[in-house]
């Protein structure tokens, strides 16, 4: 399919479409200048062993570890700024096309694109919480400090390690986030799945999810992914050159 029939394709089955929900990976954010994790070369766990840097096992041994790994990703994310495809989803459901968004990203972009409904299965850098003592503050200040002293954030109550509210390996994912997110799939009757390589369980699971429960699939995606035969559309594009144009397709306010 070509690009602008696909553009044409995916633009009528939103417009038909009652209740639509967008997925995200890191391919969205990659335009603001953060790297994905499993790209060849600019990936980030091609140079880390995960199991090391980002399990929960690994940070409640040693911290310093994990914050020496993060300490130049938060450095980009407190520095980047909302792209076109962002502010494309954000138009679409000012507009009522788009009901919520469910991301696998941590870098709060699509809430300061002005995104009201996302669903943060992978948690976000906006807290922090003590590893004993579980109070939770402002993420920020202690990023900021972070990148200034590099030394491990800590609890100003009992002076242990503070942790970033996002997903290790080994640990849950958030019970309300992950609820309203396999809520909102198994409601829709279109899936917009943008820039994630469906690697990751149990998010990587819910096009096909959503897709037992009759809805359409829209992709759109610079790679292929093991899913891409159920998608109605496959778009191989980078989110922030098609998403703005699908905007445009479907009316309504610019930025």
């Amino acid at each position: 399919m070509l690009p602008d029939d696909a553009l044409e394709a995916a633009s009528a089955l939103l417009r038909r479409a009652r209740y639509v929900v967008a997925l995200t990976g890191a391919g969205i954010s990659t335009g603001s200048g953060i790297p994905d994790f499993r790209s060849p070369r600019s990936g980030l766990w091609e140079r880390h062993d995960p199991a090391e840097v980002a399990s929960i096992y690994g940070f409640r041994h040693n911290p310093a570890r994990f914050y020496n790994w993060i300490r130049p990703l938060a450095r980009t994310i407190l520095e980047a700024e909302p792209n076109p495809a962002h502010f494309a989803l954000a138009r679409m459901e000012r507009r009522g096309l788009l009901r919520s968004i469910i991301t696998q990203n941590i870098d709060l972009l699509h809430s300061r694109a002005g995104s009201q409904t996302v669903h943060e299965v992978h948690g976000h850098l906006r807290t922090v919480t003590c590893i004993h003592c579980f109070r939770e503050y402002d993420c920020r200040p202690y990023l900021v400090a972070l990148l200034e002293t590099g030394a491990v954030p800590s609890c100003p109550a009992c002076g242990n390690a503070l942790k970033p509210n996002v997903i290790l390996f080994g640990e849950q994912l958030p019970a309300r986030a992950l609820s309203a997110a396999r809520r909102d799939a198994a409601r829709c009757d279109v899936m917009l799945v943008v820039g994630s390589s469906l690697e990751v369980y149990p998010a990587a699971d819910l096009p096909a999810f959503a897709h037992r429960n009759g809805a359409k699939l829209i992709f759109v995606n610079l790679m292929e992914t093991a899913l891409d035969s159920l998608a109605q559309v496959v778009i191989h594009g980078d989110a922030v050159d098609v998403l703005p144009h699908l905007a445009d397709a479907l009316g309504g306010d610019s930025e």
